[in-house]
């Protein structure tokens, strides 16, 4: 991902209106953030914990989606898997991340969700290489594998918020 300005963040989103995606929290190490490690920029408001923000790049720009987690947070009787990055090996939480729709729709109440890591850690969760094996001899391929899956799917979770 090619670094970003606040302010091409802000113009990004979809479903936020304009003062709630004026008022939105940058990450807090947004000056020093390395962007070629990432696929999205995502992050908690520190400020609103319930509330995270997803920003894309694709062929037409930046996409921005305003999302809510559940109250209680995740719960801590099983074991979920992120819909995005799909890593089966990390201990990270995975939420529920709910998102209003785009349009006329979103301001009717319709709403699209997904499980995602709670903390946003899908780019480092694919990059990790796996120890070489029989299934997979060569785990450099698996990465670029993994990473493509990420981007793909993130895709499509966009796709569905921007539903008309």
């Amino acid at each position: 991902m090619q670094s970003v300005t606040p302010q091409q963040i802000r113009s990004s989103f979809v479903n936020a209106s304009r003062s709630e995606a004026a008022k939105l929290n940058l990450p807090q190490h947004f000056d020093s953030m390395d962007w070629d490690s990432l696929d999205f920029l995502g992050w908690r408001d520190p400020k609103m914990p319930l509330r995270g923000y997803l920003v894309v790049p694709g062929p037409k720009g930046l996409t921005g989606v305003l999302l809510r987690a559940p109250e209680g947070g995740a719960r801590k009787n099983r074991s979920v898997l992120c819909e995005l990055c799909r890593d089966v090996f990390s201990k990270e939480d995975v939420l529920l991340w709910v998102a209003r729709r785009a349009g006329q729709s979103g301001r009717n109440g319709n709403t699209v969700g997904t499980l995602i890591c709670a903390d946003f850690l899908c780019s480092g969760n694919v990059r990790k290489e796996p120890p070489a094996n029989e299934i997979n001899p060569d785990p450099a391929a698996v990465v670029v594998r993994q990473i493509q899956g990420l981007q793909d799917r993130t895709a499509q979770f966009l796709g569905r918020v921007q539903l008309k």
